[in-house]
């Protein structure tokens, strides 16, 4: 249903989340969004017996296992990306990351970009806010673990979201990370429609414009018990229902993306022309 609901109202991607190969079956998923003309993206979090983060050594191989088996459930189901929260917990911690988890991450990162590159996914981290993680908070956090990875196609995932908790200026952020932004969601900051809230979309627009993102994926992303998965709902602290009828969110927000996307353009071209 989601796949034709959203061919329907024009998407070209959707993106699943906690992709059990187990629970699906994954070549009939395959075929229909072929059949479909749209693209497959999967993310994920980390339970706290899988952390990559971890100083133990059996619950950082967990981990690098299980992120092993995601790529490669992505590749069978056809699918270009796997992202999120690949990097640690998804959830709050009670402590501060160490030095020799955080090399932990980045080398298991490393071993699963690895398999990705074999199995043609592309690896991206998103970068969430403190009560999701306690590693990658900022886009400065998370191009310096893109260094410590050592590889060149570990990209990073942004969200209006999140960087509306942890950044001093998503706009800046979005500069920052230049083309190593590989992925990008747009939310509210109470995760509902689109321009309601308090996020500054024209600036995030502009920067995205200004370090070419034309050819990249953009994806409208909010949350609803009434539509989305319970245990992702939880982990996401989705304690009230901002909508619950996905239909004309998706409409909406479609229209918003293209309509600001449309103006920054213009704004880009108005002012290389002065």
């Amino acid at each position: 249903m989601a796949l034709e609901k959203s061919a329907e109202h024009g998407y070209r991607l959707i993106e699943f989340a906690y992709l059990r190969p187990e629970k699906f079956d994954l070549d009939r998923l395959a075929k229909k969004a072929k059949e479909l003309d749209i693209e497959i993206v999967v993310t994920m979090g980390l339970s706290a017996d899988a952390d990559v983060s971890s100083e133990d050594k059996a619950v950082v191989a967990k981990g690098r296992a299980l992120l092993s088996d995601a790529v490669k459930a992505v590749r069978d189901i056809g699918g270009i990306r796997l992202g999120g929260i690949l990097y640690s917990m998804h959830g709050k911690y009670e402590r501060m990351p160490t030095r020799i988890g955080w090399m932990n991450s980045a080398e298991t990162v490393a071993a699963t970009a690895e398999v990705a590159k074999d199995c043609g996914v592309e690896i991206v981290l998103e970068v969430v806010n403190r009560f999701e993680s306690n590693l990658l908070n900022t886009t400065a956090q998370g191009m310096k673990f893109i260094k410590d990875t050592g590889r060149d196609d570990v990209l990073l995932h942004l969200d209006t979201f999140h960087m509306n908790v942890e950044e001093a200026s998503p706009a800046h952020a979005i500069r920052m990370a230049g083309d190593k932004l590989g992925y990008f969601h747009f939310n509210e900051n109470y995760r509902g429609y689109l321009g309601t809230g308090t996020i500054d979309f024209p600036s995030i627009f502009s920067a995205l414009v200004d370090i070419g993102f034309h050819n990249r994926d953009v994806v409208f992303e909010s949350f609803s018990s009434a539509i989305v998965d319970e245990a992702l709902s939880r982990a996401c602290g989705i304690w009230r229902d901002t909508w619950d009828d996905n239909n004309p969110l998706a409409a909406h927000a479609r229209a918003f993306i293209e309509s600001h996307w449309s103006e920054a353009v213009r704004r880009a071209e108005i002012n290389e022309a002065a």
